[in-house]
């Protein structure tokens, strides 16, 4: 306890700025609100760094891919709410998750295998794991796929782990957050899933 409480104490104001901007951003997720981005920006762009700086070369390199994905996001969402301004929620079929987990195995084991050998990487088949998996997530979470919420689920599960181990507190408390608003994430989006197909009936 005493570990965890000077780790927030000593916390960068740089790591404070990502996990605050980070929070709203799943709270903006969450509600299907596309500032979301704007905020998972300013998040994705500073993780960049702290990523580097505490040779999680992983997760660094996912947060590149991140900032892409936050303007492909927005792209997509622009033209997809309906009326009260919610994001259009796709239910997905189970032939093409399948295909997603069998991806995200694969990938983590080339990965973690590359980090292992070629670099000093730390925890290199986790953090290849979280990189992966996060990587589809956000994909899924783009094109407005339920599912992408069981898969930050268990991303959030492993990264909490890793984190802590690496002495980044406020990170690990921010992703123990995230795992929670997860699992609300999972529940919204299903009933806002309900919602649109309501109105699809309704309007045939």
């Amino acid at each position: 306890m005493q570990e965890w409480l000077q780790g927030f104490a000593g916390a960068s104001p740089l790591e404070w700025v990502a996990t605050v901007a980070g929070f709203i951003c799943v709270y903006l997720l969450i509600k299907g609100n596309i500032w979301c981005f704007a905020f998972g920006f300013v998040q994705v762009s500073i993780y960049t760094w702290i990523f580097y700086d505490v040779k999680l070369y992983s997760d660094m390199a996912l947060q590149v891919f991140y900032i892409g994905f936050q303007i492909y996001g927005w792209l997509l969402w622009k033209n997809a709410r309906d009326q009260s301004g919610h994001v259009i929620v796709k239910r997905g079929s189970s032939k093409e998750y399948i295909l997603w987990i069998v991806a995200i195995v694969i990938s983590t084991l080339i990965l973690g295998s590359v980090m292992h050998h070629n670099t000093d990487a730390s925890l290199p088949y986790p953090d290849a794991f979280t990189t992966c998996a996060s990587l589809v997530a956000q994909w899924l979470l783009s094109h407005k796929k339920l599912f992408n919420w069981t898969v930050w689920i268990v991303v959030d599960v492993v990264a909490i782990v890793i984190y802590w181990q690496k002495g980044l507190f406020p990170t690990s408390a921010l992703y123990a957050c995230f795992l929670v608003m997860a699992i609300i994430g999972q529940w919204q989006w299903y009933q806002y899933l309900q919602v649109n197909n309501k109105q699809d009936l309704t309007a045939s």
